[in-house]
């Protein structure tokens, strides 16, 4: 039993981000509103941003600029520059969704998927 728990606990990053990532999945595929959508993707993105970053840690690593430590262990820099990027790009995609569906509320006056797709005019 405790091989378990160590185990669970020495991965307890990634299953945090394998939740958020089914939990944000989930929310976006049952969800008709589409401010929940959002709120799903981001949910989403955040667990794809966690995985990332964890896989980028080094235990006793330090930030990779040169020292004069011959046993100095550096972690890899580019999953975080990665994932500043895609947080970047995240704000963007969400403020662009947002405000198309702030259109889409003032065209057909809901934000339920279902209604939207079953009207004829905007």
């Amino acid at each position: 039993m405790s091989e378990a728990i160590t185990f669970v606990m020495a991965h307890a990053n990634t299953w945090a981000a394998t939740a958020l990532i089914c939990i944000g999945l989930w929310v976006v595929m049952v969800r008709g509103n589409l401010f929940k959508k959002v709120i799903g993707l981001n949910i989403f993105q955040t667990g794809v941003f966690l995985f990332y970053i964890s896989m980028g840690y080094i235990r006793g690593g330090t930030a990779p600029i040169v020292v004069d430590r011959p046993d100095a262990v550096y972690a890899n820099p580019l999953p975080h520059v990665l994932i500043l990027t895609a947080i970047v790009v995240s704000v963007a995609t969400t403020s662009l969704a947002l405000a198309l569906i702030v259109r889409i509320r003032e065209s057909y006056g809901t934000t339920e998927e279902d209604d939207v797709n079953a009207s004829d005019e905007p």
